[in-house]
């Protein structure tokens, strides 16, 4: 059985899970009475912790939201795991948050305990990033953090937008969801000038203050990330290609990753693979990795290029 102590310790870090916890769940993960568990949870908001409690059937115990942050309490594999995620986000797509995951990451350092440290310091010394095979956009954590607020409170938003031409406009429209897609992140949204939902990508958009007023959220039409899923592979691209693929739709679904683009089935063995990206060497080399008969008619840059690999390539294999 736990000392007092490390028991209120353990019995905390349960009640700051997202869920209700009976107080016989409680009891056996701690392996004490629920008499026990009742008055540990009153030493609990004695010290000031807002542990509210329901009765009935379906009762049960939950940490409220307080004046005072409580002490974050996480078993070992958490701590790994969030100290893993603060490293990759000093290197990732947001920007300006480089320099404050590091600090978050050096203060858990110092508390973890030496066991813990090693793992750490170990995925730190005997891990190697590559180098990304193109530079992706990055996106402000600012920025990031007024769209969602917007997303939140149900706020008109305005601001500057950079389509993938290179025309400017400004937007105005009721945002829904932020996705993360691969590199980029998208704003669905309702564009109140056009009287239809458009999706962004954030890192060619520019908020603008203040925030308009409040409105009343629609119906989302379908799942955000077909939505976004669609939009990668038509209008976001730089180049973008219809190619009749001879190969049943499903197996190509299964050969591509769902940000390269979409399949649509013409019959039991052909599909049209619509595609797209932002280079057309990078669109060559997913259809290459098709591995399956193919043709492309347009747009013509790609179908030079095609001509270009295929000289390069039988001149590779001559003896």
């Amino acid at each position: 059985m736990l000392e007092t102590s490390a028991r209120l310790l353990r019995l905390l870090s349960l009640l700051q899970t997202p869920r209700d916890w009976t107080g016989t769940e409680l009891a056996e993960r701690l392996e004490v009475s629920s008499r026990t568990i009742r008055n540990d949870v009153e030493r609990l908001r004695a010290l000031g912790y807002p542990v509210n409690a329901t009765r009935g059937s379906i009762g049960g115990y939950r940490l409220g939201a307080g004046a005072d942050l409580p002490p974050l309490l996480l078993d070992d594999e958490e701590a790994v795991a969030v100290a893993i995620g603060l490293r990759t986000a000093a290197g990732g797509t947001i920007a300006g948050v480089e320099e404050t995951s590091l600090r978050a990451l050096a203060k858990l350092e110092q508390v973890l305990p030496s066991r813990l440290r090693r793992r750490v310091n170990a995925l730190q010394a005997y891990t190697v990033s590559v180098p990304r095979d193109e530079p992706g956009p990055r996106v402000g954590a600012k920025t990031l953090t007024v769209l969602t607020a917007c997303c939140r409170d149900h706020e008109v938003l305005r601001f500057g937008y950079r389509s993938h031409d290179g025309s400017e406009s400004v937007r105005k429209v009721e945002p829904y969801r932020l996705v993360n897609w691969g590199r980029r992140w998208y704003l669905v949204a309702w564009d109140l000038d056009r009287a239809d939902w458009r999706t962004y990508r954030v890192d060619r958009l520019n908020p603008r203050v203040p925030i308009g007023p409040r409105f009343t959220p629609r119906d989302l039409p379908e799942d955000v990330t077909d939505r976004v899923r669609r939009g990668v592979s038509s209008a976001a691209w730089r180049y973008r290609a219809d190619v009749v693929v001879h190969a049943p739709a499903e197996e190509v679904s299964a050969r591509i990753n769902p940000a390269v683009g979409t399949v649509e089935a013409v019959d039991e063995s052909t599909c049209v693979l619509h595609t797209g990206a932002d280079s057309i060497e990078t669109l060559a080399v997913h259809l290459g990795l098709l591995n399956r008969p193919f043709r492309v008619t347009e747009p013509p840059q790609l179908v030079d290029y095609l001509r270009e690999l295929a000289d390069r390539y039988r001149d590779a294999t001559r003896i």
